[in-house]
């Protein structure tokens, strides 16, 4: 069992599971969350992230990641909405896969479903192999970011949550996941974040929030 670092904050609505994407942690939503002071937050540092426990090799499968995240949303009591960038993003859909009766709705900042045909994930995951030698990670963590099939994409019709797809500017690889999320998922509003780039949530925070509010999730 891998001890999580988990915060949250404010006490009304349904509460907002915010994940972070690969090598960042829980407070590059901390500008988001302050605009949102009085809304219910909460957020969690991946395994081998930030303040939570980095466990041995063999230990950073999205089933064991999923599983840290069914125990942080059972943790809330009721239905959330899951709020994700980039790997986050493709975590809460995963889980709202696996536990639809437990999202309310869905937030993707910068955000995609992962690939359908295996040359694709083959090239993103030696793209996250290279910059694994390049970082300094916990040994086999960079795991948690690969893809191993297309059960997310092949499935994205079967979510009916609301969502709010927001992406910057200058982020073109996840601007074409927003068109595909337009077309397969229950979107309510979508942002494009001017002058941003992939961090748009760390960078520009105000329209982040604002996005939220505005799609009423």
């Amino acid at each position: 069992m891998v001890s999580l670092h988990v915060t949250s904050q404010g006490s009304s609505g349904s509460p907002i599971v915010f994940t972070h994407g690969w090598v960042d942690d829980q407070t590059v939503w901390a500008g988001v969350r302050d605009r949102l002071m009085d809304r219910k937050t909460i957020a969690w540092d991946l395994r081998g992230h930030g303040e939570t426990e980095a466990p041995p090799p063999g230990q950073y499968t999205r089933t064991q990641v999923l599983d840290d995240l069914h125990g942080i949303v059972e943790g809330a009591g009721e239905p959330v909405v899951l709020a994700g960038h980039s790997l986050g993003g493709y975590l809460s859909l995963a889980y709202t896969l696996l536990h639809p009766e437990n999202v309310e709705g869905l937030v993707l900042v910068a955000a995609g479903p992962g690939f359908r045909k295996e040359e694709a994930r083959q090239q993103w995951n030696d793209a996250v192999d290279a910059s694994a030698q390049k970082l300094e990670i916990p040994e086999g963590s960079e795991v948690i970011s690969k893809h191993v099939d297309s059960w997310v994409i092949d499935e994205l019709d079967t979510i009916t949550v609301p969502v709010v797809a927001i992406v910057g500017e200058h982020d073109k690889r996840f601007q074409a996941s927003v068109g595909l999320f337009e077309k397969k998922l229950n979107v309510v509003h979508t942002a494009v974040v001017p002058g941003a780039g992939h961090s748009v949530h760390r960078k520009y925070p105000d329209p982040v929030a604002a996005a939220i509010v505005a799609g009423g999730v």
